[in-house]
């Protein structure tokens, strides 16, 4: 049996495999770098495995850091209602659960 953070970190993978599955959000930080730069960070997200306890606690994936173009860029997924006016009641529940993930500069934060 699956457990729920094992639901969410596969829906969460899903996600940065695929930005088209939901909502993506650029900072402006991250759109100056230009649109070569953005289209290798959107790749690294994809291929990004350097999950730990210290960036994951819960296992779920919905965080990470890494460095490009001389910057350290930040991606967070977060889950709110399909209405996206609050939190989601059950994020491993896709039919509830609208993912959105912000990639942004570390100065950003």
């Amino acid at each position: 049996m699956t457990t729920k953070p094992e639901t969410i970190r596969a829906l969460n993978d899903e996600l940065r495999h695929k930005l088209t599955t939901s909502t993506a959000f650029l900072t402006t930080g991250v759109a100056a770098l230009g649109a070569e730069a953005v289209a290798r960070i959107v790749k690294t997200i994809a291929i990004y495995d350097d999950f730990c306890h210290a960036n994951d606690p819960y296992e779920e994936h919905d965080f990470g850091s890494f460095e490009a173009d001389g910057h350290t860029i930040f991606f967070k997924i977060d889950y709110y209602n399909k209405a996206l006016t609050s939190h989601s009641p059950d994020p491993s529940d896709p039919s509830v659960t609208e993912r959105v993930i912000t990639i942004m500069l570390a100065e950003e934060y």
